[in-house]
């Protein structure tokens, strides 16, 4: 197997690998400022609390958990740990004591992911921080409380001598009975075992590679499992944020072999067009689960989705949950989790809204005027908007949450002419021609305070931020072109699911040993 010249395996590590060697950071993290605190999103009570990839999740008993990393002081050096967090729903959390961390495995724990064993067992594997090898955990209970001692993976060659690879960012699948893993980065080893303790190494995980992934684009927080009747790789690449492949498993060959490929993080237009640091990803190191009801639910770390000078954001939030799947056309469905409806409340409607007054121009760093529509109802909101297909065909139109009609505002944006929709400066494929005849645009939006995330279709989702609302709440409506007729606005206040955040900013227990 190609090694890696050493530039190359620099260039490939991720910022908590980076900040390995850097000072230590304070033994004390303070707790995020009140108007910081989000209301339905999972993000961390302490701060600083990067990097948040999250990790190692599963449906166990009727408790949804997860894990994330998290920084912080061990021995004098900076290492990392897995907060563990429980729901009942994938919405409201409560923090657990943090058991996987260095003072228990002797090594900081950098990204994996979970899965259950042939017998039922739950178990992580990730890479073992110093250690040189990737690591595999077994639970000693189903709440997950207790783990026995970490074991490496110990990888051969057919013929008896060790495997030489790289160890990084492993992931885990069972196949009959025959357990797969491989290891991340430019090149990504395949191994197989029956007993998670002997490995053999068996080749190259993936057949080939597909012709928009560029040279130089890692494969990094990796998650396979079957969805629809395709497999897919849930993944990073850390110059470029996350991204998927889809295509077939190999039984023969024991190989993964891609189809498709696709982005889930979309570039800014401050932000470069490769890089790593400055870093581009918004949205990063996914993770994902099976729900008991077969839903594949994935989360991912927002890394740099408040800033825009290059470095990734210092404080831990996930995205919402979303649900993935794969109908027979082929074409990925990304949906918000149907969970967060039970989170409405005080619901409004408003049909049949004609945007007479044309704008005659869009600027990229501007918000249009346009027409106001309504007020949003505070901070915690969802808006479902629906525009005829026969309104949308060849409109560039959008809308503006925050809007004080003279620029400040957050933009929404069809764009026909690009085949895009864009979010603030961010955009991201999406064709109202290429939707089966017959169906609608809708577009479910989710506010969060400053946070947004849009939803398009169930085809598209973008997530973006406005630095300062200015305690702005006018939602507007703009047209270029023709008029539009806006066919229904539906308007929910959210309740806040931040219950245990509010707990665990004070009773700390997420906090790991620095000893």
């Amino acid at each position: 197997m190609k090694l890696l010249t050493l530039s190359s395996l620099l260039l490939s590590l991720p910022l908590a690998l980076l900040a390995a060697d850097n000072p230590a950071q304070p033994t004390k993290a303070t707790t995020p400022a009140e108007k910081d605190i989000l209301n339905f999103h999972l993000m961390h009570p302490g701060n600083p609390s990067s990097p948040g990839d999250p990790n190692a999740a599963y449906f166990l008993d009727g408790v949804y958990h997860m894990h994330y990393i998290i920084a912080h002081p061990w021995n004098g050096k900076n290492s990392f740990s897995f907060v563990h967090v429980t729901s009942p729903d994938m919405l409201h959390w409560t923090w657990q004591k943090t058991t996987l961390q260095p003072s228990f495995t002797g090594h900081g724990m950098f990204s994996g992911t979970g899965f259950l064993t042939k017998e039922g067992i739950p178990a992580a594997i990730y890479h073992g921080q110093g250690s040189n090898k990737n690591q595999i955990a077994l639970a000693r209970d189903r709440a997950l409380r207790a783990w026995e001692k970490p074991f490496p993976m110990e990888v051969h060659n057919a013929d008896g001598s060790p495997a030489k690879f790289r160890h990084w960012d492993p992931d885990c699948f069972l196949i009959g009975d025959t357990y797969y893993a491989y290891s991340g980065g430019e090149e990504q080893p395949l191994f197989k075992s029956k007993d998670l303790r002997d490995w053999t190494h068996v080749g190259a995980f993936l057949k080939h590679n597909m012709p928009d992934v560029a040279y130089g684009e890692d494969i990094s927080c990796g998650n396979f499992f079957p969805l629809g009747n395709k497999w897919m790789l849930l993944c990073i690449s850390h110059p470029m944020g996350c991204r998927y492949y889809l295509g077939d498993w190999d039984t023969k060959a024991e190989q993964f072999v891609p189809e498709k490929h696709g982005r889930m993080n979309w570039r800014r237009d401050e932000q470069s067009i490769y890089g790593r640091p400055p870093w581009r990803v918004d949205f990063f190191a996914p993770e994902s689960l099976l729900t008991p009801d077969g839903r594949r639910v994935m989360w991912a770390w927002l890394a740099s989705i408040g800033k825009s000078d290059g470095t990734m954001d210092n404080q831990t939030i996930q995205s919402l949950p979303r649900e993935l799947s794969l109908p027979e056309d082929g074409i990925l469905r990304i949906k918000p989790l149907h969970e967060l409806e039970g989170l409405r409340e005080e619901p409004q409607s408003l049909n049949e809204i004609k945007i007479s007054e044309l704008t005659k121009e869009v600027l990229p760093n501007k918000a249009p005027a346009g027409t106001k529509i309504t007020a949003l109802p505070g901070d915690s909101v969802e808006l479902r908007v629906t525009i005829a297909r026969d309104q949308a065909e060849r409109k560039l139109f959008g809308f503006t949450l925050f809007s004080d009609g003279k620029g400040a505002g957050l933009p929404i944006l069809f764009r026909p002419e690009t085949g895009m929709i864009r979010v603030g400066t961010t955009e991201a494929p999406f064709k109202v021609s290429e939707l089966p005849a017959g169906e609608d645009v809708s577009l479910r939006v989710f506010i969060d305070k400053n946070l947004v995330e849009v939803f398009v279709n169930d085809r598209q989702a973008v997530v973006a931020s406005i630095a300062d609302t200015q305690g702005l709440t006018d939602l507007s409506a703009f047209t270029v072109g023709a008029p539009t007729k806006i066919k229904h606005v539906e308007i929910w206040k959210l309740k806040p699911t931040n219950q245990g955040f509010r707990e665990a900013q004070t009773n700390r227990v997420w906090e790991p040993e620095i000893k």
